[in-house]
């Protein structure tokens, strides 16, 4: 027969105790703060918005919102290097998508070495070859990437993959190839552990590419972290700006994707502006995430 009177002989104290414990445990998981950043590759006519007048507001973003993972697109091998010193805490890898060394723009991945250690890593090409560094697919006007990396927190606790692309802005067969591509990628080379995939898709919510990538029907997709973000979305609908006075249409072009069982504590779209300017003709995609 239970005793119903055997909760009576635990102390208040020890309640409280208890209580605070599961408190405690709760808000010491780590947050994992994820930015995508489509940073405009180095040309110099972009006048007043060239790169060496836009280098130190991008680290400063990253800097100010404390994101421990960095996905870049459009970087340049120098524009790489630039933010790696302005960053001394973050490693990096990354790869050119023209030679697979350091020739033309890449999409990058930092990661701040006091949080994360690496684990694995590599990079593909969205297209037919993807083990063939420079390839086109399809119908894409220029070679596409998919960098990634396997990184594991500094106390060893989790483990998870972070995915950085960017699909070409010409062709369309090329989007939607890359995005079915990417849906088998993730799952080959992550597993059952959990994914961020973050990037450029150069595609909206109602594009065929990110419909693809979203499709609940399919056992491999991807969940877009704003429709999961407990507190909304915070900043502009639309992520690209070309340096005018507001984003230029109001759906996202940029997306932090996740696989797995994430909890989306923040999402939002970072517009801060300088005198006037932004960091980018992008604005960047910033999510705060836990595990359970």
């Amino acid at each position: 027969m239970i005793n119903h009177r055997v909760h009576k002989t635990i102390p208040r104290w020890s309640m409280f105790i208890i209580a605070t414990a599961c408190f405690s445990t709760t808000f010491s998981q780590q947050v994992h703060k994820a930015m995508s950043f489509n940073i405009r590759y180095d040309n110099p006519g972009d006048s007043l918005n060239a790169w060496p007048l836009r280098k130190d507001l991008v680290a400063s973003q990253v800097r100010f919102h404390r994101a421990g993972i960095l996905g870049v697109q459009e970087a340049l091998h120098q524009q790489v290097l630039d933010l790696s010193s302005r960053l001394p805490t973050y490693a990096y890898i990354g790869a050119g998508r023209d030679d697979g060394k350091w020739k033309g723009e890449s999409c990058s991945i930092f990661y701040d070495s006091s949080l994360y250690r690496k684990l694995d890593a590599g990079h593909l090409w969205l297209s037919e070859t993807p083990e063939l560094a420079g390839s086109k697919g399809w119908d894409a006007s220029l070679p596409r990437m998919l960098s990634w990396v396997a990184l594991q927190t500094i106390n060893g606790s989790q483990v998870f993959f972070v995915f950085n692309t960017h699909f070409d802005h010409m062709g369309k067969k090329a989007r939607a190839e890359s995005a079915r591509m990417i849906l088998k990628q993730v799952q080959q080379i992550s597993g059952s552990s959990p994914a961020i995939i973050m990037g450029d898709f150069n595609a909206t919510p109602s594009d065929e590419p990110v419909q693809i990538i979203t499709d609940q029907k399919n056992p491999l997709h991807l969940t877009d972290s704003r429709q999961l973000s407990a507190g909304g979305h915070y900043g502009p609908n639309g992520s690209f700006n070309g340096f005018g006075p507001r984003e230029q249409m109001e759906e996202p072009i940029d997306f932090i994707f996740l696989k797995g069982k994430w909890t989306v504590l923040q999402h939002a779209a970072l517009s801060q502006t300088w005198q006037g300017r932004f960091a980018s003709d992008h604005f960047a995609i910033y999510a705060e995430l836990m595990l359970p």
